[in-house]
This record gives C-alpha cells, structure tokens and sequence, in this order.
C-alpha cells in the first residue's frame, strides 16, 4: 500500500516541477516501478515455490535383480518408446505447448525456473490442483485439450455430426484428433497425425519384440507396433491381457481424462514396470470372487453384468519408468485395462498394483493426513493393509457393475452415454464398491471380519487423499461425492473444534450399500442428465473439507518420482 500511495503523489507532484525536477521524479517514479516489480516477483516466487512444494521428490526403490541382460535391453527400447509417446502427450494436452514453454524460457520473468518446473510438472502452464488456473499467461485451458479445436462447442460438434452422419464414427472414436480446415471439421487418424512419432515407435517396439525371449510380450509389442500404424488396438488390447512374463508393459492410447469436452479421446501414456511373482500370486485368491461380486451387487438383477469375462489377471509390480498421462501432477497407483469394453466382455480386464508407488505415498501423504485428521479414539484403527486394499478393490470395481447397456433400444455403453461426467462417476462408483467389495468378502470369510472398522476408517480417511486433487478432477471429484453422500447419511462424525472426524461405523455399512446402488443405477440406465445432477449436488468441496486442506498444506498433496536409471 504504502509504494502505490508513494508513485500517486510522485505522479501528481510532477506537474508543476521543473525539468531536472520532473527527471529526478521520474527516476524515483521508475525506481518505485522496480521496487514494485521486485516485490511482486517475490510474492510470486513464494506462490511458485508453494505450488513446487505439494509434490514431494522421492527415489523410487525397485527390485531389479531378477531382471536377465536381456530384460534389460528389452526394457530400455521401451523406455526410448515411452518417451516418444510422452511428447505426444505434451501435445494432446495443448496445441502449443512447445511455444507457450518456449515464451517462458525466453522470458526475463526473475521466478524463470520456477515456472519452467512447474511447467514440467503438470506438462502445461494450469495447475492440475487447483481448477486448471493458469500460472502463465491468461490462456483458459481448453476443455478439449489439444485433440479438437480450441474453440469448438459441443453443439458445434454435435450439429457436424447432425448434418454429417457419415462422420459420426470416426468423430467420436478416440483415436482420431478433430480440426478445422477452413468452414469443415475433419478427423485425423492418430497414426496420420503424429506419424512421425508413432513410426518411431513402432520401429522400437518391433526391435523389443525380437530381443525378448518372453513369447507373450513378444507378441504384445508386436500386436501394439501395429496399432500405432493402423490405429487398430483391439487386437493388441487382447494381447496384452496374455502377458504374463517378468515385464508388465502398459503403453499406448488409453484414458480419457484429458478430455474434458466429451470423454472420448485416448491420451497416450506408458507403465514400464517388473512384475514381482510372489505378490501377484497371494492375489488369485480373488479372482475367483469376481462373478459373485457381481451377482452381490445392490441393484435389480437385469441390470447386472454377470456374463463378463472374469480372466482378470492381478499383477503386483514396481514401476522403474512412465510417460505420457503416467506423468504430469498426482501419480498413479494402480490401473485397470483395457477399456475397451469388447475386451472386457470377453476377457475381463487386468487389475495392474504399482506397489512401490502405492508404499511412497502412504508414508509421504496418507498417514500424515490420517494422523491429521482421524479422531484420536480412533486412530489405532488405521492399517496400512487396507490403504493397498482399497486401491486394489477400487480397481477390480472397475470392472464390475454396467459395461455394455441398452438405451432406448439400442445397444451402448456407459461411458458413451455419460460423457464428460462419466469418469467422475466411474473413479467416485470404483471407490464405494471396493470399500462395498471388501465388506463382502470379509462376510465370506476370505478377509477377517475383525478389521471391518479398521477397513471403514481407512477407506474414510483415504477420501481427504483424493479430495485434494480438485473436483475439477475425476478422483477428486469422486471422493468429494462419496463424502457428501455420507455425511448426508451420518456415517461420520466431524468434530469442528478439534476438527478431527469419527466413523459411525453401521451407518458407514448402510452409506455405502446405497451409494453403491445409486450409482450403479446412473450407470445402468445410461442417464446423462441425472449423472450431471448428482455430480452438481455431491462433487463439491464442503467448506469443512476447504479448511482442512488448509490445515494441511504442509502435507505435500502428492509425490514426484525418481525412478532408478536402467
């Protein structure tokens, strides 16, 4: 206040001075300009630093040593594919990506670096935490990222198509980039729109596939060098569901996150990781309950899936190096592929544990916050078990409950029906039931019935996790919905003084048999309007929950890895 107040009198007292006057307030005029400059890059050097500082730098330990010289080199083409696939990313999330990072490193900007990590960190100048605000220029974010237009609406969109039915496939499949040529909209296959990348990649992938002794993988990389060329991924989808050697590779087109225009395109991304046998196998035991979770589920029987495949491999692994959606802001812990649904329907889907990745953020994020925030009378009850099985019965949940569906007579899916508002409903949906899962089997006996608040408190504690990540966010956005949901239920307990919570632990059991069941039924019925409606009414951040994340901004929000040199 004080250097506004002193430029306004320098300003109105020049008027009447004399010319060495006038210069001399000139000088100090420009000298209160620097000093006014110099304050604000203060202020912003705190602002950046403090957005650095929500991810925390850890070394990402890896058991290696059972990995031959071969699985080495076979492992480093991959790692030169994944980075390949990564500048792909960098381009799908905004067109002009390369120059608006080329405007900051030509910048005279004092907080340069800052910027640049930042930049790096959320592969673009939005903050990925904090409602995609820009950090960098005013630019808004485009809800179609880099795979439309930037100015294209959906009613644009959807009038092409109207007046343009041939084009509707290929529009909406998730492997084409839609742009304007002139007054047409056109869509670009991805193998034709980042050809020179993806026949890099192709090319690494083929030589991979000749230097592995592993006959699954080799298939695998050579079914996936194909789909990068013809943008055919199914058959490679199905071949990958087959590996089962000490690599697990997951790379190519997969989530649809990104897309926050209509949840259709695929963003490029890569999991290169070791498979650790002994943890894996402890797992199978679950498989065998996949169909009868189904049947167990809290909605009418028609609208059940019982008939999908039920394969569903479970791999426990330690992840040596990603790219692409892998990378940018909060880390993956696990994931369940593919998505194609015809894959699932046949074969079901494999449930993928990135185990070192998972142990990283219990110690760095989940237990500090738990201590935060969980009563102290209940504080004992928190297990680092159920922190590795929630996320392991979340993403065997995703491939439980509706897939194919039938609307209005014809046959869908539920991911085509819901939209943008479908992964908000699916990440929020594979939450509930894994907490809903693993009731169920602690009833049959294959989990003690004696940790059932030791799991409830857990799981609890695990959505203030989530929530930090913005509702803008799908995993956010879930885990505020499930929140609002119990607490409208009175599952829980918040103490505003001290400003810890308690589970009602039978009402908490009820919570989530309904949540389970509403959801699902958004989902069975395909029903957009009501999907926007619950998300609107539930996905919000109470104020309760905006004061503890203050409360907890020195817990960082997530990790940053660094995974070992192969």
């Amino acid at each position: 206040m004080k250097l506004s107040l002193i430029t306004l009198a320098l300003a109105v007292a020049i008027t009447g001075c004399s010319q060495k006057e006038q210069t001399l307030a000139a000088n100090d005029t420009t000298s209160a300009k620097t000093v006014n400059q110099a304050v604000k890059g203060t202020n912003q050097s705190v602002t950046y630093q403090a957005m650095l500082d929500q991810f925390v730098d850890i070394d990402m330990e890896a058991d290696l040593s059972s990995l031959t010289p071969t699985d080495t080199l076979v492992l480093r083409k991959i790692i030169e594919v994944a980075d390949i696939l990564d500048g792909i990313y960098f381009k799908q999330t905004f067109e002009n990506n390369a120059e608006v990072r080329q405007q900051i490193l030509a910048s005279s900007d004092i907080n340069k670096s800052k910027l640049l990590s930042l930049f790096d960190l959320h592969y673009g100048a939005w903050d990925t935490l904090d409602g995609d605000k820009a950090f960098f220029g005013s630019t808004a974010r485009p809800d179609g990222a880099g795979v439309y237009p930037v100015d294209l609406t959906k009613s644009e969109f959807n009038q092409w198509i109207a007046v343009h039915p041939e084009d509707e496939k290929s529009f909406k499949s998730g492997y084409t980039v839609i742009v304007r040529d002139k007054e047409q909209l056109k869509a670009i296959p991805y193998s034709i729109y980042y050809k020179e990348e993806l026949t890099e990649a192709a090319k690494l992938m083929r030589e991979a596939a000749k230097l592995t002794n592993d006959q699954s993988l080799k298939t695998f990389l050579s079914k996936r060098a194909d789909s990068f060329l013809n943008d055919e991924y199914r058959d490679s989808e199905m071949a990958w569901m087959d590996l089962n050697g000490s690599l697990e590779i997951a790379i190519g087109p997969y989530e649809t996150y990104t897309d926050k225009l209509f949840g259709y395109k695929t963003f490029f991304e890569a999991f290169i990781t070791v498979r650790n046998p002994e943890d894996s196998a402890k797992l199978d035991i679950y498989k065998k309950y996949l169909t009868a979770m189904e049947s167990n589920l809290p909605i009418p029987d028609e609208h059940k899936n019982v008939n999908r495949g039920s394969e569903s491999p479970i791999s426990v692994v330690e992840q040596v190096a990603g790219g692409g959606d892998n990378k940018p802001g909060v880390q993956t812990t696990a994931f369940n592929l593919p998505n194609d649904e015809y894959v699932r329907e046949v074969k079901g889907s494999k449930k993928v544990m990135l185990k070192n990745v998972l142990n990283a953020k219990y110690r760095a994020v989940m237990k500090p916050i738990s201590d935060l925030i969980i009563a102290g009378s209940q504080q004992s009850l928190l297990m680092e078990k159920y922190f590795f099985n929630e996320t392991l019965f979340h993403e065997l949940s995703h491939g439980l409950g509706p897939g194919t569906i039938i609307v209005d007579g014809k046959t869908t899916t539920v991911s085509a029906q819901l939209l943008e508002t479908y992964s908000k409903i699916e990440e929020g949906k594979a939450d509930v039931m894994g907490a809903y899962n693993m009731l169920f089997l602690m009833d049959k006996g294959e989990l003690p019935i004696a940790e059932r608040d030791n799991m409830l408190v857990t799981y609890f504690a695990g959505l203030f996790r989530s929530m930090r990540f913005g509702v803008h966010e799908a995993h956010g956005a879930g885990a505020a919905f499930q929140y609002n949901y119990f607490k409208e239920k009175q599952a829980f307990t918040f103490d505003a003084a001290a400003q810890t919570y308690s589970v009602n632990f039978d009402k908490m059991v009820i919570a989530i048999t309904e949540l389970v069941h509403d959801v699902c039924m958004i989902q069975a019925l395909g029903d957009y309007q009501q999907s926007k409606l619950f998300l609107e009414t539930y996905a919000v951040l109470a104020a309760e929950v905006e004061q503890l994340n203050s409360k907890m901004e020195n817990i960082p929000t997530d990790i940053r890895p660094n995974y070992p040199k192969i």
